[in-house]
């Protein structure tokens, strides 16, 4: 008696478990360009790159400032020994002529001085020009850095976005083909036990749905992982089951130009290049400031001085202004730094010959790609049309003893083989024609304007 209002009580908390977990799971269609939105908002690489380029624009705004003058002050309470101090003025005498040196002698304890001084630079051997001009070269190749992340991080979404496509449709594959070993494993008991069937051809179709059931688990748990890594990606909750409409798939091949087309686009269009041309302007700049170093610098300078050394010395008024002139002799026979720079600017015409030579052989590469992933769709859709005319021959075969189990399984399997390799040969097309758009520099403004 005791336990019977706890079985019922059991019975209602299992439902209620099973229902939270039902709806643990949260649903969502989404589109290919949702998805490409919410990657870029949320991409922790491109959050590295906007640091990248504010720490650029400090840099900028840092040299900038080297324009602005440069303020100090300075200030000092000492306490003091016994010093021996003993100080000659020279005084007048009362018939207004010099007199002689008189000594003043005092022991203080104590002094305080301050310091107030300004330098506004005039010129310095326009190093403060070419750097400003050298930080803003720096600051638009972080930009075209940045840029060029963006597009990888597009197209990293593109390639998930296909990549759980192909998951989803292997699913939808195996469980439709799961079906039929099931109906065949029933259909083959019944001729079993009527004595119409020999026992080792049950046994092939039971062993072929239990590698079909395997097939299953491992698509749905790459499925389940496609997902998860779909979800981070966009930043949404490792809970919510996406769902894609397949016409998102980028596959079109209608309009596609030559190969060269495509170089001549990546040549004008790839932020990387962009960039190291920028780098290129900062590394001539550079050698411009360093042999600014030649020159002497000039600033206009002011300050302001007050002292007090208590029975020996008071200061107060004494405001000074002038020119100042610095110049190293050293930087005559000095020459590294322009040496430095010369050997990066050479640096950075080494790496635009090779990035050049690097985007002809991408474009080229992807260009190729995509053409054969145009040709395996089609190559992949006449193999079901085959796979499945096969498959009716056999089992017709099959029902007229012609042919064994063996050969009905085989070309089942051939049949599933035929339609997985179209489901993913159109997802990978996509694939291929996307990096074909960004080998070229155009991928985001083609993802922009759908």
């Amino acid at each position: 008696m005791k336990y019977k209002f706890f079985i019922p009580f059991a019975i209602l908390l299992i439902i209620f478990s099973a229902h939270v977990q039902l709806h643990a799971q949260e649903g969502r269609t989404i589109t290919l360009k949702e998805a490409i939105d919410l990657s870029i908002r949320n991409s922790k690489q491109l959050k590295g790159s906007q640091a990248r380029i504010e720490e650029a624009t400090a840099v900028l705004r840092e040299a900038v400032e080297r324009r602005l003058p440069e303020a100090s002050v300075t200030g000092s309470h000492l306490r003091l020994n016994s010093p021996n101090v003993n100080i000659k003025v020279k005084t007048d005498n009362s018939g207004g002529g010099t007199g002689a040196p008189q000594e003043s002698a005092g022991k203080p304890s104590s002094a305080t001085y301050g310091l107030a001084n300004v330098s506004l630079p005039i010129y310095s051997g326009l190093r403060i020009k070419y750097g400003i001009e050298s930080s803003k070269y720096l600051e638009e190749a972080a930009r075209l850095d940045a840029g060029n992340d963006r597009e990888a991080v597009v197209l990293n979404t593109i390639s998930a976005f296909d990549n759980l496509y192909k998951s989803h449709a292997a699913v939808d594959l195996v469980k439709e083909s799961l079906e039929g070993a099931r109906q065949r494993v029933k259909d083959f008991s019944n001729l079993e036990k009527n004595g119409l069937l020999a026992r080792n051809d049950l046994l092939k179709a039971q062993l072929q749905e239990s590698n079909v059931e395997l097939s299953l688990l491992d698509a749905e748990n790459n499925w389940k992982l496609a997902n998860i890594n779909m979800d981070l990606m966009l930043g949404l909750s490792d809970t919510t089951t996406l769902s894609i409409d397949e016409t998102d798939l980028q596959t079109a091949a209608a309009g596609l130009k030559g190969v060269e087309e495509y170089v001549q686009l990546a040549l004008q269009n790839r932020k990387d290049i962009a960039a190291l041309d920028f780098r290129k302007k900062a590394a001539s700049t550079g050698i411009k400031a360093a042999k600014g170093a030649m020159y002497p610098s000039v600033a206009l300078t002011g300050g302001y001085v007050a002292a007090d050394v208590p029975n020996i010395l008071t200061v107060t008024n004494a405001i000074n202004i002038g020119v100042g002139v610095q110049y190293s002799l050293s930087s005559l026979w000095k020459h590294s730094q322009i040496d430095e720079a010369k050997a990066r600017e050479k640096e950075v015409l080494a790496n635009e010959e090779m990035l050049n030579d690097a985007v002809r052989l991408e474009v080229n590469q992807a260009y190729q790609n995509y053409l054969l992933s145009r040709k395996k769709i089609d190559v992949y859709q006449t193999a079901i049309t085959q796979a499945e005319e096969n498959y009716k021959i056999v089992n017709n075969k099959f029902q007229n003893q012609l042919a064994n189990t063996t050969d009905l399984l085989d070309a089942d399997v051939a049949q599933l083989q035929a339609r997985l390799n179209a489901a993913f040969a159109k997802a990978d097309a996509s694939v291929a024609y996307n990096k074909l758009l960004q080998t070229a520099g155009i991928l985001t403004n083609q993802t922009e304007t759908k």
